[in-house]
């Protein structure tokens, strides 16, 4: 019953409650807060809005940054997390024991996480969008081959088509189809991971509060959350900064060896490039930085793309019908994020260790400098 009670006051039903009880929970916290509007508006008409929230205790030595709806409608999880660590009044004062700031940013992808979609208003995925886009992007040819057969004229799919990406997988094997797939894309607008063709308003944004709130910490820690791959209620933590072995080695210092690492092949992911961490060096170059994603599976790779290929087809046909669209969307929410107290349970308790390990971290960090 206890349990209950605390998956409720988490996890939320919308964008806008997910919002509201942030905002509440923060200022009841005595945080600093800022918020960074976008100018479309929500499922239900709502303001759409990035909110940050500061609490540092005196003599801060180190931060510790927690993200949320990096991919929209996996922010169900990511606020939840965000509310636990609010609440948990333990957990707040080992941080202000350890001298560590806690910078909370609340729905990077408002758009995505309020129309229950992975994508912003652009459909660009924000975990490509970190690029340089003034040199080549990364090509990704096996996208462009599959691109026809993903993104099918009608919803849902044909039995061919189905088949057509069912015998790919069987010629090629599924590491092969979801590196093609899920590595990002940077050449077809109106598919699934796509990278786009310029920096989002919303990683923009992320620039700006990186700057403004990190850059004097000479000791970061970053926690992404996500949701999707790998077996159901499990939190793979993955590496997600560059191709440094230093750095690996301080986030598996912080977080346990089992800490994955895409370029190496142990993760789940495919080997991405454009991540959101790839900000934090150019924002704070002096740093000592350790970052992961914590992803929590819901259900295997097949279905959970399927999910995605609906949700680009209902944003090329805004003439569905409304119980076919609320049916997409019913399916993508339903992919990336359960009711079952089980699996909430799982979430909540694996971030809580996650903090508090990044916590020791900074603290033993700020000790060895």
């Amino acid at each position: 019953m206890a349990f209950s009670l605390l998956a409720e006051r988490c996890f939320s039903r919308d964008y806008a409650q997910a919002r509201q009880r942030f905002l509440d929970a923060a200022r009841a916290r005595a945080a600093h807060i800022e918020s960074f509007p976008l100018e479309v508006r929500g499922a239900a008409g709502e303001e759409l809005s990035t909110d940050i929230a500061l609490i540092r205790p005196s003599g801060a030595r180190g931060l510790l940054i927690l993200t949320s709806a990096t991919h929209g409608m996996e922010g169900f999880c990511g606020s939840g997390c965000q509310l636990q660590l609010l609440g948990d009044e333990a957990l707040l004062a080992r941080a202000a024991d350890a001298k560590v700031a806690l910078l909370l940013i609340h729905a990077l992808n408002p758009y995505g996480f309020s129309w229950l979609s992975r994508t912003n208003e652009d459909n660009i995925d924000l975990n490509r969008n970190a690029q340089p886009f003034d040199v080549a992007l990364p090509e990704n040819p096996g996208y462009a081959e599959l691109h026809p057969l993903l993104v099918p004229p009608s919803w849902p799919p044909s039995e061919q088509n189905r088949q057509a990406i069912a015998d790919y997988i069987a010629e090629h094997g599924l590491i092969r189809y979801r590196d093609a797939v899920s590595r990002g894309q940077y050449t077809h607008p109106d598919g699934i991971f796509y990278g786009g063709a310029a920096r989002s308003q919303s990683l923009r944004t992320l620039e700006h509060v990186l700057r403004t709130h990190a850059a004097e910490f000479p000791d970061i820690g970053w926690i992404d959350y996500h949701t999707g791959l790998g077996p159901c209620g499990h939190g793979e933590k993955i590496y997600t900064g560059g191709r440094d072995m230093t750095a690996v080695a301080r986030a598996q210092r912080w977080w346990g060896g089992d800490v994955t690492v895409p370029f190496a092949g142990t993760a789940s992911s495919a080997d991405i490039t454009g991540l959101i961490g790839g900000l934090l060096p150019a924002a704070c170059p002096e740093a000592r930085i350790a970052t992961m994603a914590l992803e929590y599976g819901t259900v295997p790779f097949e279905p959970m793309v399927d999910a995605l290929r609906g949700d680009v087809w209902l944003r090329a046909h805004p003439d569905a019908s409304p119980a076919l669209a609320q049916q997409i969307r019913q399916t993508s929410r339903d992919t990336f994020h359960s009711e079952h107290d089980l699996w909430k349970g799982l979430l909540l308790g694996q971030s809580r260790l996650a903090i508090h390990q990044a916590l020791c971290g900074l603290a033993a960090e700020a000790e060895q400098a």
